[in-house]
């Protein structure tokens, strides 16, 4: 009857009764306290009158609220209802029963106006409802807060009621719900009321509204709802804030009810959408706290997990086409929290995962469980063998169940575990990626990514334990598929990146796999494109080059030590065609800028790089004389142009040959280097197989007949270099033996001419031979090497620095060439010949400086002195006096007993016309009196004391002030000498 005179009144009549009640509630706000009044209202009357209602109404504020509401409902004037309900709005909020009514006439009226209510409450909340939120201290926001929470929780209602629901659109959601998250926003961090609850509940009503909520606002709810239930303080904290136990008990009832209202949005979410990906999503958002540091949040977030994967499971039947691989990355996440501080939080974790496991056997369509999840799927384990088994049979459900890209993202939320500060969880998570990949089978696609991961996590990662099973585990990726883990460390980063090495370094744990990987280095230091696709933006990644430089720090680790040496011959002659190669493609930068002795400095351009391996090829082995031998003479630097990289493989040769150095395993590489259709390998293979042609040890390695094929494929080939030295190796003596006769004829003729004194020009008659002596070095040469020696050591004095360069250098190859008879004789020859050379590295002829370094050091291994390897860093690359002192001391520690013969000899050389080796004579003889005087002492004999100060007394009236400075420093020393000295 009300309704139908309701919708009989003209617009005008509806908004004089509007204005009406409007302005009666207004007049009513002070008496609201008060259910009942006996307030006259003569206005009010009339209108009770004129709709045939009970005058006793007038009393009821609620009915007129309820009637503003149906009249508001009823009236076809847009802008009528928008006034009306705007002045409506304008009432007081400041008492509850005030705020009810206000919201059931909202709620009547949103039922055919819900565009106009709602844009009225939007601008409610944008000029007063927000205003006040900021302003915590205005007693007006709990009323406003309350009366917009009623307003919503009635307007929700009314349109799930409506039939018009169904097919009607509420597009002003999101505002609404912004609105809502504002409120809990701002609330303060404890549990005092309801509020909590009813916002969420509210938002499950609205997000059964259509259309359905996007991603990014369920993102928005899901972000501030977790965060306000999970950041409440834990219940002991919250009972020590209060006042009584009933409070405290107050304070759990509210809790309890807010997390369920939470548990009711997330199921709400899924059951809205039944399928793996809003499983994930889900879990996406609530994983933040899964890795919060508080353990009530994260006791919080994996329960909230459990409670929803356990309503999934039994209440909903998820879609089949869904398998996001952020599943995999969430189990990852879940498993840690196994070894979680908190035994509720490790249990909940466990079935969680159980619970995912289930979801996933579901979707393949796996009707009955599998052996292996049959095994682990109980929690209980306390026994170490149990547990480690558990974890066992855990990994082979996962390689079983789960995609690949799951399988993968679960691997990388293990390896970005691994340099967490939580030990418990690096532990773990480093103890199931070995797991993983020790299991057979692991897959070649995901290998690349495993990789990446650990490198990018290694600096991070400071625990021991944790390493050894990245090592372990890389190991064990590199015994399965070891082309692919040494492709995918290539291209990680720069060889010499810190972080790259312990992965290199894992694999060499297995001696198999470490030569593997050498094998593998050397196949691709042998891709080498043309010079035309080198392109400067191709250089840097060119594989090659990548190899190179890991072949380079590999070198140098201890781990690749036996392997090196296993690989020596493939890598020499794979290093000297990729220099070869780089001096062709232009590739040449940083070559001269390297400073060899810095020892904190790394070599940057790709020749560089590659003549440093080289070298370091021999320093690392032991075969460091080569390098040292090649070094002294300066043959390194031959190694930096095409026009002298030939004679640098051959003097390199000559110093492999002179020690012994892989003379088989090289041939056999060089052999099959000629046979190359490239002309660089043609090239390095024939300069090393002529040379090692004057070994006396070639002819145990390799038959006359396959050499002599050998050369003569050489004759054949395009370069004339390599024609070139192919017949020189065909004219050898060991091709031809006949040969070596007439060479030792003619060696002997040159002998007596270079015995007799007056000859004219020795220098060039050593040089030829020099030449001689090499050629017959693979058939030896006897005794003459011995009367060769003995007179070579007479012209170290010379005056011609052309003779003493020679001397020495010759004297160098000759003490070698006498064979295992003459060995002795000729070592004491050396033993003569190092106080000599001594001296003479202080010649003023830098040649002949040079020459005399080389000599020396070829002496002191041929006499098997201590220190040889520190004697000949200090002659390469020491200088001033602590240089110098160490080699005397490497000298006379080397050679107890021989005191008397350096003295005697030094002292001779007190009248050199050359200062500098007058005052380097005068440095031995002093440092030996200082020094080793107890020894002279032992050693000398009264002549030799005599001599001594007779050679001193010479000096006294020197014109030079140096040597006057010596005598008086050192002749006190040879009186009190000539007391001990017995005879």
């Amino acid at each position: 009857m009300v309704v139908n005179k309701i919708k009989n009144m003209m617009v005008m009549e509806q908004g004089q009764v509007l204005d009406t009640i409007c302005h009666f509630l207004e007049k009513e706000n002070q008496l609201w306290e008060k259910p009942e009044v006996s307030f006259w209202n003569p206005s009010v009357e009339k209108l009770l009158e004129f709709l045939n209602l009970d005058p006793r109404k007038a009393t009821d504020k609620a009915f007129f609220f309820h009637l503003y509401g149906m009249i508001l409902r009823e009236c076809p004037s847009v802008e009528k209802v928008q006034c009306h309900l705007a002045s409506l709005l304008d009432l007081s909020h400041q008492h509850s029963r005030q705020r009810e009514g206000i919201a059931l006439a909202v709620g009547l009226a949103s039922t055919k106006h819900l565009e106009e209510v709602w844009a009225l409450l939007e601008h409610l909340g944008r000029t007063k409802f927000l205003q006040s939120v900021a302003a915590t201290e205005d007693s007006q926001d709990e009323i406003l807060k309350s009366s917009f929470l009623s307003a919503t929780i009635l307007l929700t209602r009314s349109l799930q009621a409506e039939y018009s629901s169904q097919r009607y659109k509420f597009t002003q959601t999101p505002e609404l719900i912004q609105c809502l998250l504002g409120i809990l926003q701002k609330e303060p961090n404890s549990l005092t009321n309801f509020l909590r609850q009813k916002i969420i509940l509210v938002i499950i009503g609205l997000s059964n509204l259509r259309p359905r909520f996007k991603p990014l606002l369920k993102s928005q709810i899901l972000k501030t709802c977790l965060q306000t239930v999970y950041m409440l303080p834990p219940a002991k904290d919250s009972r020590n804030d209060l006042f009584s136990a009933e409070q405290a008990s107050d304070t759990t009832v509210l809790y309890k009810k807010t997390v369920r209202a939470l548990d009711l949005l997330l199921q709400n979410f899924i059951s809205e959408n039944p399928s793996m990906d809003e499983v994930c999503f889900l879990l996406q958002h609530i994983e933040y706290w899964l890795m919060s540091d508080k353990i009530h949040e994260r006791s919080r977030a994996v329960q909230s997990i459990y409670l929803l994967l356990q309503y999934v499971v039994d209440s909903l039947k998820l879609a089949k086409e869904a398998v996001p691989s952020l599943l995999g990355h969430q189990i990852g996440i879940l498993i840690l929290l196994w070894r979680d501080k908190d035994k509720i939080t490790q249990q909940h974790s466990h079935f969680c995962v159980y619970l995912l496991m289930e979801l996933v056997f579901q979707q393949k369509g796996k009707l009955v469980e599998s052996a292996q999840w049959s095994k682990m799927k109980h929690f209980e384990s306390n026994v170490f063998r149990e547990w480690e088994m558990k974890l066992y049979h855990l990994v082979k459900v996962f390689k079983e169940d789960l995609t690949v890209a799951q399988h993968t993202q679960l691997i990388l939320t293990l390896v970005h575990s691994l340099g967490s500060y939580n030990h418990l969880h690096s532990d773990l998570a480093a103890k199931l990626l070995l797991l993983i990949c020790v299991e057979p089978g692991f897959r070649k696609e995901q290998i690349a990514e495993l990789l990446q991961g650990l490198f990018q996590e290694l600096p991070n990662i400071q625990s021991k334990s944790v390493q050894q099973a990245i090592s372990q585990a890389t190991l064990a990726l590199g015994t399965q598929h070891i082309q692919e883990v040494v492709e995918v460390i290539l291209s990680l980063c720069q060889p010499s990146e810190r972080w790259i090495l312990p992965l290199w370094k894992a694999l060499a744990a297995n001696y198999q796999v470490a030569r593997d990987v050498i094998t593998l280095l050397y196949i691709k230091l042998k891709l080498r494109p043309p010079r035309r696709l080198l392109q400067s933006t191709y250089r840097a990644r060119l594989v090659s080059l990548m190899a190179l430089g890991t072949i380079y720090e590999l070198l140098y680790t201890k781990e690749y030590r036996n392997t090196v040496c296993w690989a020596f011959s493939g890598i020499l002659l794979g290093l000297l065609t990729e220099l070869y190669y780089l001096l062709e493609v232009g590739l040449v930068q940083g070559l001269f800028d390297y400073q060899e002795d810095d020892l904190g400095s790394k070599p940057l351009g790709p020749c560089r790089i590659c003549l440093e391996a080289l070298k370091g090829l021999f320093w690392t082995t032991e075969y460091w004389e080569v390098f040292a031998d090649v070094k002294l003479i300066q043959g390194w630097e031959l190694f930096g142009q095409l026009e002298t990289f030939p004679k640098g493989v051959t003097l390199l040769a000559r110093a492999m040959a002179h020690y012994n150095c892989e003379i088989k395993a090289v041939l056999g590489q060089a052999l099959i280097s000629l046979k190359s259709s490239e002309e660089r390998d043609n090239i390095v293979g024939i300069c090393i197989i002529t040379e090692f042609l004057n070994s006396p040890d070639v002819s145990q390695h390799m038959s006359w007949k396959t050499m002599y094929n050998s050369l003569n494929l050489g004759l054949s080939s395009r370069n004339q270099m390599v024609r070139a030295m192919s017949l020189k190796g065909l004219g050898s003596t060991l091709m031809h033996p006949k040969k070596a006769t007439l060479l030792r004829s003619k060696l002997m003729e040159l002998l007596d001419n270079f015995l007799q004194p007056e000859f004219k020009d020795p220098a060039g008659l050593m040089k030829i031979m020099g030449h001689l002596l090499h050629c017959l070095s693979a058939q030896g040469i006897g005794i003459v090497s011995l009367k060769i020696a003995q007179h070579l050591l007479s012209l170290f004095t010379d005056e011609r620095a052309a003779v003493r360069e020679g001397a020495i250098f010759l004297f160098g190859d000759v003490i070698h060439y006498g064979g295992k008879k003459l060995r002795q004789s000729l070592k004491d020859v050396a033993s003569q010949a190092t106080v000599p050379l001594l001296f003479n590295m202080a010649d003023p002829c830098q040649e002949v400086a040079m020459k005399a370094r080389f000599t020396f050091l070829r002496c002191a291994i041929l006499l098997k002195w201590e220190f040889r390897k520190e004697l000949f860093g200090k002659l390469a690359w020491g200088q001033g006096l602590g240089a110098a002192n160490d080699i005397f001391i490497y000298m006379l520690e080397s050679n107890v007993g021989n005191y008397q013969q350096f003295l005697s000899q030094a002292l001779t050389y007190l009248d050199s016309s050359h200062m500098t080796v007058k005052l380097a004579a005068m440095k031995f003889i002093g440092a030996l009196l200082q020094d080793y005087f107890n020894d002279l002492c032992i050693y000398l004999r009264k002549k030799d004391v005599i001599f001594l100060k007779n050679c001193l007394e010479a000096l006294r009236h020197d014109t030079d002030s140096r040597t006057r400075r010596f005598y008086l420093n050192y002749w006190n020393d040879a009186v009190e000498l000539s007391y001990y000295v017995q005879d």
